[in-house]
């Protein structure tokens, strides 16, 4: 298990109520030794005027779903991370139902980590493939 801490999925989904991860209906389905797994709707909400699955909609889920994986492996009350890099692949079109994003690491160092991110459609055939780098920086100590 890479993850540091004990974490749920209640705990994650409450996590991030009233931000852009709720907005989009992203929703944390499961939890690996190394890896996590959420859904993102295909509607209104995520579509493009040409009413296929924004590309951006895409990115946010993988940001999510690396971003939310580099912060459960570092000692979150010494450090935390930001991101620093994410580039995406668009492969194929999604018009409805579910996306499904999974995150695993690529390298996760002391002060870097670097997460791929694959998000495929309900038939499990690939709809983007996306790499994320984050900044692992240390907590500033606070006095008094």
């Amino acid at each position: 298990m890479i993850w540091k801490g004990r974490v749920s999925l209640e705990d994650l989904n409450k996590r991030y109520r009233n931000t852009l991860v709720e907005n989009l209906g992203i929703e944390f389905i499961e939890i690996g030794d190394a890896h996590l797994k959420a859904t993102m709707p295909v509607d209104h909400r995520t579509l493009q005027p040409a009413g296929i699955l924004h590309g951006g909609a895409s990115l946010a889920l993988a940001e999510t779903l690396g971003s939310v994986a580099g912060f459960l492996c570092v000692d979150r009350e010494k450090q935390y991370c930001i991101g620093m890099e994410i580039n995406a692949n668009h492969i194929r079109q999604v018009r409805s139902g579910l996306v499904y994003g999974l995150v695993a690491p690529v390298h996760i160092g002391r002060k870097t980590q670097v997460w791929q991110i694959s998000i495929n459609n309900q038939e499990g055939k690939l709809v983007c493939i996306a790499r994320l780098t984050l900044l692992v920086l240390d907590r500033e100590k606070r006095t008094g």
